[in-house]
């Protein structure tokens, strides 16, 4: 199956369709997570009362961020070719699912996306864990085959793999991960050429 051909796509928010803006970094040392931890995995094993301060702290700290999205290089025009042309679109991400719909307000793209195809941190597992796909396929009545999800980082491509679905990696200039990777395009601008008729 071409790219062209599919008709069931799944994004990554953050860096994905937006201009990455999280400083990772800062963020663990303003929660005192360790440099190795991954944030959600480390919050997710702590005391209840603990995990729910950080919380709030990182939910505000991402709604600033949000607020002053920029759209990644050609996102927009791919979002809208594949809408026009009658695709199924979701996200999933391992941001907070309101703040998600606060990006695509603010990067011009709310429309093209169902609300309940938006998935966030508490909707489902974050990935790599491929329940968000999973989810995805199930309600839109396709096989994870018939999908597939586009993203910027291993993790969208682990999940993707997980769940069956084929992987496009992009705003990376080049590939480091080309065994979890079905496509590689350099930014969003490059896929939407690659999804022509004939490509």
């Amino acid at each position: 199956m071409s790219l062209a051909q599919i008709k069931h796509w799944v994004f990554d928010m953050d860096g994905t369709l937006t201009v990455a803006v999280h400083d990772f970094a800062a963020i663990r040392v303003a929660l005192d997570i360790p440099p190795e931890d991954d944030i959600l995995t480390h919050l997710a094993a702590l005391p209840a009362d603990v995990a729910a301060a950080k919380h709030a702290w990182l939910l505000e700290h991402e709604r600033e961020l949000a607020l002053g999205s920029v759209a990644a290089q050609g996102s927009v025009e791919l979002v809208r070719e594949l809408a026009g042309r009658g695709c199924r679109l979701g996200i999933l991400t391992r941001n907070a699912r309101e703040l998600a719909h606060v990006t695509l307000e603010a990067i011009g793209l709310a429309d093209c996306f169902a609300v309940e195809d938006v998935l966030g941190r508490d909707d489902a597992p974050p990935k790599p864990d491929p329940g968000g796909l999973l989810k995805l396929a199930a309600a839109w009545d396709v096989s994870p085959s018939a999908m597939v999800m586009v993203g910027d980082y291993r993790f969208d491509l682990d999940c993707g793999r997980a769940a069956g679905t084929r992987t496009v990696l992009v705003n990376l200039p080049e590939n480091p991960w080309p065994e979890l990777a079905d496509w590689h395009a350099a930014d969003c601008a490059v896929l939407r050429r690659m999804i022509q008729p004939g490509q």
